[in-house]
C-alpha cells in the first residue's frame, strides 16, 4: 500500500470530531480523506482538503480508502466494523469495541480470515495520570501493590439528551467511562480472578446505569474502579498503596477539555498537567523516607495512531490488540452478571493475550 494511510471517518460528533480527527489530521503517515457526515459539513470546515461521504456505503465503495475509524454509538460499531473489514479495509473501533463479547469475538475471526487490522482505541492508555501511574508501577517504588483505587466521576445532575442515556445497546456510565478504567486496570496488572460490581441508576428519570463499582481480585492486588454522575466534589482520581508507600493523584488529564475546546496535537502545551495536579508520593525509597510531588508525564492519545501506523505500514506488532477490547466487554458482561446475582464470580472467558 500507499506510504501515506488514506482514512475515512465514520461519524464527526464529539468523538470524531475531538478524539480521532485532530490526531489523524496532524500525523504525517495519515490522510483523512474522507468523513461520513449523513447532513452536515463541518469536518470541511476544519479539514479543507476532507471529501464528504453521505452513508457508509459510500465510503467504504472508495477504493482508494485503506483504514476506516468508526466513532458512532456504541451498538453501530459491530455492524460497521463488519462491514469494513468484508469491504477490505483496516479498522479502528472507538471504545467499548462491540456491546458484546461474542460480536468481538466475530470482529477477531474476520480480521484474521480478511487479514486486515483490527484495532480498539484505547486512548486512555496515553493520558497524562495513566502514564504517570505506570511509571510509578513499573519502577516499584511503592513495593508490592496491595491496593489500586481509580475513579472518574462527573457531576451532570441533569439528564443529556444523548443515545448514552437512553436503553439502548451499550448505553450507560459502565459500557462509556467504564470502558477507559477497566482497559487501564489489565495493562496494569493483567487479568483478575474474580469480580464484586454494584452498578446503579441514582439520576432520578435515567433509563441508563450512571454509576458503578466494581472490586477485582488479583490475589494479593486488589483494584477498586468507580465512576458516577452526582459527585459535585471530586476526590483522588488514583490512589495507589503498597508495602513501601502510596500515591495520591487528584485530577484528571488535560487532554480531554483541551480537544473539546478545539486545542490541537501539535500545540506545545498539549498534554502537559499544572504542577497543581502533580501527584503525591509518599514511600521508602534504599532506606530512606521520600515525600514529595511527582511531575506527571507528558499525555499524548496520538501515540496510538502512531503505534497503527507501525503495524499497517512496516508489520510491527499490533500494541492495541482486538482480543484487549474483547476483554474489556467481557468484564463488563461479568459485572453485569455480578451485579445482577448480588455476588462475587470467578472471572472466566477471557481471550488469553499479552499486554504490553
Amino acid at each position: 500500500m500507499n506510504k501515506i494511510i488514506r482514512t475515512g471517518l465514520i461519524g464527526y460528533g464529539l468523538g470524531g470530531r475531538c478524539f480521532h480527527a485532530p490526531f489523524i489530521a496532524t500525523n504525517s503517515e495519515y490522510e483523512l480523506a474522507r468523513v461520513v457526515e449523513r447532513k452536515t459539513n463541518e469536518s470541511v470546515e476544519k479539514y479543507p482538503s476532507v471529501q464528504i461521504a453521505r452513508s457508509v456505503d459510500e465510503l467504504l465503495a472508495d477504493n482508494s480508502i485503506d483504514l476506516i475509524v468508526v466513532t458512532t454509538p456504541n451498538e453501530t460499531h459491530f455492524p460497521f466494523a463488519k462491514q469494513a473489514l468484508n469491504a477490505g479495509k483496516h479498522v479502528v473501533v472507538d471504545k467499548p469495541m462491540t456491546v458484546t463479547s461474542k460480536e468481538a469475538a466475530e470482529l477477531i475471526a474476520l480480521s484474521s480470515q480478511t487479514q486486515k487490522v483490527l484495532s480498539v482505541y484505547q486512548n486512555r492508555r496515553y493520558a497524562s495520570d495513566n502514564s504517570t501511574i505506570r511509571k510509578i508501577v513499573d519502577e516499584k517504588v511503592l513495593g508490592d501493590i496491595f491496593e489500586f483505587e481509580s475513579q472518574f466521576n462527573r457531576f451532570r445532575p441533569e439528564l443529556k439528551n444523548s443515545w448514552k442515556e437512553t436503553p439502548v445497546g451499550g448505553s450507560g456510565i459502565l459500557y462509556d467511562l467504564g470502558a477507559h478504567l477497566i482497559d487501564q486496570v489489565f495493562t496494569l496488572f493483567g487479568l483478575p480472578k474474580s469480580i464484586t460490581a454494584d452498578i446503579r441508576k441514582q439520576r432520578p428519570g435515567t433509563q441508563a446505569d450512571d454509576y458503578f463499582d466494581i472490586r477485582l481480585d488479583y490475589g494479593f492486588t486488589k483494584a477498586i474502579m468507580k465512576a458516577g454522575m452526582l459527585v459535585r466534589e471530586q476526590g483522588p482520581r488514583f490512589m495507589i498503596h503498597g508495602t513501601e508507600g502510596s500515591f495520591i493523584k487528584y485530577g484528571d488529564d488535560p487532554q480531554d477539555p483541551d480537544a473539546r475546546a478545539g486545542k490541537m496535537p501539535t500545540d506545545p502545551t498539549w498534554g502537559l498537567e499544572p504542577p497543581e495536579s502533580y501527584g503525591l508520593l509518599n514511600t521508602t525509597i534504599d532506606g530512606k523516607e521520600v515525600k514529595r510531588r511527582v511531575p506527571s508525564e507528558k499525555g499524548d492519545f496520538g501515540i496510538f495512531y502512531r503505534n497503527l501506523a507501525n503495524t499497517i505500514l512496516r508489520g510491527v506488532p499490533l500494541v492495541e490488540k482486538p482480543e484487549h477490547g474483547f476483554n474489556v466487554v467481557r468484564l463488563i458482561e461479568l459485572a453485569i452478571e455480578s451485579h445482577q446475582q448480588k455476588r462475587t464470580l470467578d472471572c472466566t472467558g477471557f481471550w488469553e493475550t499479552k499486554y504490553e
